[in-house]
């Protein structure tokens, strides 16, 4: 298989990972609690930054069309400029910055980890500030809402995100081709 086809493949694969991590959820008044960011994180430490953003991309773009790929199977421009809009955008810079880093610095527990908390804290930035934009909510409610409630389930993700990168790395050298 041509290098180009192997990265479209794998690219589809990781859409596809994060549209079926989305719908394991589970629902919250305002921001539901999903898998979507262990896909996210996989994403960007078995693709790279380039191929990482991309394919998160190409997933936010088959969602805006009206794929429902979304939390909920959820989709449209509506979602995306919706409360938790901020929080998909930022995926893409989650998977950007745990690709960047993982592939500067390397696949060990500690830099798996560091990587994932510092996308994690962009997407909380950036979903955040969007919330409260979009709901006119104090900081203090968006965080009330949007990220203490996660914070247990965020750190189980990047744990057994972390886990699953570097036993696919050892057991799938062909990806290290890709980052």
């Amino acid at each position: 298989m041509n290098m180009k086809t192997k990265v479209l493949t794998t690219s589809a694969l990781f859409v596809a990972l994060t549209a079926i991590c989305s719908q394991i959820q589970i629902p919250l008044p305002m921001v539901p609690i999903n898998l979507a960011l262990f896909a996210v994180y996989l994403t960007g430490t078995l693709l790279g930054p380039q191929y990482g953003s991309l394919s998160i991309l190409a997933y936010i773009i088959l969602g805006g069309i009206g794929i429902p790929i979304f939390a909920g199977f959820r989709s449209g421009f509506g979602t995306i400029t919706g409360p938790t809009g901020g929080y998909i955008v930022g995926y893409i810079f989650t998977a950007f910055i745990v690709g960047l880093i993982t592939k500067e610095f390397g696949y060990t527990w500690l830099k798996l980890v560091i990587a994932m908390v510092l996308g994690l804290a962009v997407c909380y930035i950036l979903g955040t500030i969007w919330f409260m934009y979009v709901t006119s909510n104090s900081l203090a409610s968006a965080m009330t809402y949007c990220v203490i409630p996660f914070l247990p389930g965020d750190v189980v993700k990047i744990i057994l995100a972390t886990l699953l990168t570097i036993r696919l790395k050892k057991s799938l050298p062909e990806l290290m081709l890709l980052t």
